[in-house]
């Protein structure tokens, strides 16, 4: 039986090539320390847990959701934004739920991307910038970030050609996998950008709330302009220990949610309500010392990481978010692919390559900071006593 031509032209999906190797090494008898998804480790607040199991005893959540959110929910949202990004929604008509940002991600090429169509990836990047399109018919192209911009595109790079050809833009600040905070500037040259080429902007806003250093990640909403041009992704994955629960939400440009929202009626049923009302307790100012308690724990680890890389004589630059570590590749090693198999291979530990995000992750690797912390600081210390080749 053969698979679709779309399907045959996927790359396999990178974390369950991770999944498969870390069971191999386990199988062979080796005690294996993942540092290589980004789901946290730590519960789920009780707040929010306890918002879940009152609202599924409501016989009302039983039933079939609305497509665009339950009204509290979206509400809630607008709220939040209003507090924390200085950011004005209309909660009738710029908020639509969504079940994960993956979903709202992939069926956004499926509103907006016909074949031929292209979709400006950013590289590295979520998979999923990349994956979309390609299942929607479309065609992704690389938009490198660049080290020496702050892992930013350099948007008079991109080919005219292309630039007229795209109908979408996938920007990623706090950014998965680099860690990069967005420059001063730049997001109102993307607006501009978008402008100029009637592009949609899509910015995945799933790391704002883990910063560091006093640092606080502006909404791509915030820029002037953006709501013309752009939607934002907002998920309470990462920020909420949330990962398994599925909810977020898409805002911004009132008609590009209109035809996601068209679509999401042909394809899903929407968010489960009780899922809806735990968002909203999430996103209440009664969770923020929650959200403070995660972020000093991440601190931590990412400060103990970053020691011991550079103990191990790696040249590792601290991130002042997000919950992983970007790290350029020791020297000596084919590329990143080849320096994560030495490191499984002869330390028992998984960490990401670089190259598995796209192609100009090559020569650098990922860790998550998402392992119990004396596991974490177990993997460092292997990796640091690891012979320099």
């Amino acid at each position: 039986m053969q698979p679709s031509e779309r399907l045959a032209r996927m790359p396999p999906y990178l974390f369950a090539e991770l999944e498969r190797k870390i069971e191999a090494k386990r199988a062979a008898g080796a005690d294996v320390i993942s540092l290589g998804i980004g789901d946290p480790d730590r519960p789920t607040p009780a707040l929010i847990v306890e918002a879940m199991q009152e609202a599924v005893s409501e016989p009302q959540t039983h039933r079939y959701p609305s497509n665009r959110g339950r009204t509290d929910f979206r509400e809630a949202l607008r709220d939040f934004y209003a507090r924390r990004f200085d950011v004005e929604l209309d909660p009738a008509r710029e908020i639509v739920a969504a079940i994960g940002a993956k979903e709202a991600i992939f069926n956004l090429n499926l509103a907006f991307l016909d074949r031929g169509d292209v979709a400006l990836a950013a590289d590295p990047g979520y998979p999923v910038y990349s994956g979309g399109p390609l299942l929607a018919g479309g065609e992704p192209l690389a938009l490198p970030l660049v080290p020496e911009l702050g892992f930013v595109p350099d948007l008079d790079a991109i080919p005219a050609e292309a630039a007229r050809r795209a109908k979408l833009m996938y920007l990623n600040y706090p950014n998965n996998p680099t860690g990069a905070v967005v420059p001063r500037g730049f997001f109102e040259r993307v607006v501009a950008f978008a402008r100029a080429h009637q592009i949609l902007v899509v910015h995945d806003n799933s790391y704002s709330e883990i910063v560091y250093d006093g640092y606080r990640a502006p909404s791509f909403l915030a820029t002037p302009g953006a709501k013309e041009i752009g939607i934002e992704v907002f998920s309470l994955s990462k920020g909420y220990n949330m990962t398994g629960w599925r909810c977020a939400a898409l805002l911004g440009n009132a008609n590009a949610l209109e035809h996601y929202w068209r679509l999401k009626t042909n394809i899903d049923s929407g968010l489960f309500e009780a899922v809806q009302l735990a968002g909203v307790a999430a996103l209440s100012p009664d969770a923020d010392h929650e959200v403070a308690s995660m972020i000093e724990l991440y601190r931590q680890r990412r400060d103990l990481v970053c020691a011991a890389l550079r103990d191990a004589g790696v040249q590792v630059r601290v991130p002042r978010a997000t919950i992983y570590v970007w790290a350029p590749v020791p020297e000596g090693f084919a590329g990143s692919a080849a320096y994560c198999e030495h490191v499984l291979e002869h330390a028992a530990v998984v960490i990401s390559p670089g190259r598995a995000y796209g192609p100009s992750g090559e020569g650098w690797f990922r860790i998550s900071l998402t392992t119990p912390d004396h596991r974490l600081a177990e993997a460092v210390q292997r990796i640091a006593a690891l012979p320099k080749l």
